[in-house]
Parts: C-alpha cells; structure tokens; sequence
C-alpha cells in the first residue's frame, strides 16, 4: 500500500482543546469521542454529518459502549453510565474520593467485557522524534497503531517485533488517539488537541482539534468491545 493512496480527510472541524478516545458505534454509524478540558462528550452521525454533545461536571477522559444500551465513560474519577437520550449520568463507581485534583486519563474495555482506566499507563518506546506515545488501537491482524501526540502522525507497529510498518502523516501535530470505523471498520478516525498551540500554530493548523478520517490504509479494524456491566 502506497503513501500516495491514503487519504486524509478532517470530517469535523470541532475545534477540541483535547479531543480522545474515539470509538465506532456501528449501529447508529457514529463516531464517540470527548474533549477532556472542556467536560464534552460528542457522538459525530457520519450519515447526516450532525454532531451532538453531552456536557458532564468534570473532565471526562475516555468513553465506551455499553452492552446494556447507552454508554459508558471516566467523568473525573467516576465511571459513569451515559443516557444520550434524556442526557443524564449514573455514577457506577468512584475511586480515590480522597485526592482531590486526580482525574482518569484513560480507559478502555477490554475483550472480557471489563472497564479499565488508569491515571498513569505503560507506553511503547519509540523514536525520539515521534514525541509522545498516545491512544491506540489494534487491526484485525493484530497489529498496532499509535497516535503521537506532538508528532503529527499515526503510526503501525507490528507488537511482536516492535517493528514500525507504516507512518501517516497528519496536517496537525497533536495527534491524540485513533479507532476503526466506518463500513467493513476500513476507516480510521483520528482525534487531537489544540489546548498549548499559540496563535501563530493554529492560524498554520487551523483544523487543530478536529476529527480526521483517513481511508486506503488497507487494513480493516475490529468492533470495540462493548461494557457488560
């Protein structure tokens, strides 16, 4: 597969300070993500382009389907259930009620069903001018991408190897996360920040904060896991 196949495409110009943790909901063709700072959940229709946002009470780092219907998400240190239609929020479980300024950084559910989210994470050890590690996701052959945060780039890693496969460039450089979507999940979608540019980055990269989608990758990703709770 050629560079000069790939497309890259910004399909919502949503201005995030920091967007995260998109996920493809197949059912209604949708894209989830949130932006951290500004307490946002977004659900982004790709069939009429609408997007709708869902405001929470504190930074929400992560959100995931869940298998009762609705979702779920890491609103500060709570796992919350999230009714889109009537916008409400079920706090599931609160963690380290005591350290005030703590807030999830991530989550994700894993195979079993389980909902997983940390304030600090293990990353991959990459070149230094990749700058930092970010969200991922994996293909349906098992391999890896990563999004770079400061790095402009998504980047496919075989994990048995460590061997880097491929490298995306993106027109903006805080790359934040990345999942399959879309028909087959034969589609990227890549999230990022504009949060720390100065007014001189963003008249550069004035789609910093937006959605991407990037096609021609040829590979096709798996369904996320849905939350059994």
């Amino acid at each position: 597969m050629t560079m000069s196949s790939i497309n890259i495409e910004c399909v919502l110009p949503e201005n995030c300070r920091c967007g995260e943790s998109p996920v493809w909901e197949e059912a209604s063709n949708s894209l989830l993500f949130v932006d951290i700072p500004a307490k946002k959940v977004c659900r982004w229709d790709s069939l009429s382009k609408q997007v709708h946002r869902m405001t929470v009470d504190a930074p929400v780092s992560s959100v995931a389907l869940r298998q009762l219907g609705g979702y779920v998400a890491t609103i500060g240190t709570k796992f919350c259930a999230l009714n889109w239609e009537d916008q409400s929020v079920t706090v599931l479980a609160t963690v380290e009620k005591d350290k005030k300024n703590n807030r999830f950084n991530d989550g994700k559910v894993d195979p079993a069903g389980r909902y997983f989210a940390a304030n600090r994470r293990s990353v991959y050890k990459l070149e230094k001018e990749e700058q930092i590690p970010d969200g991922m996701c994996i293909d349906a052959e098992g391999k890896l991408w990563v999004a770079c945060y400061n790095g402009g780039r998504v980047i496919h890693l075989d994990p048995q190897t460590g061997k880097r496969l491929q490298t995306v460039m993106l027109p903006v450089d805080k790359t934040t996360s990345c999942c399959f979507g879309g028909k087959f999940y034969s589609e990227m979608y890549v999230t990022c920040a504009r949060d720390g540019m100065d007014p001189e980055d963003l008249l550069q990269q004035p789609k910093a904060g937006g959605i991407f989608k990037i096609t021609g990758l040829g590979v096709k990703g798996i369904p996320p896991n849905p939350y059994v709770g």
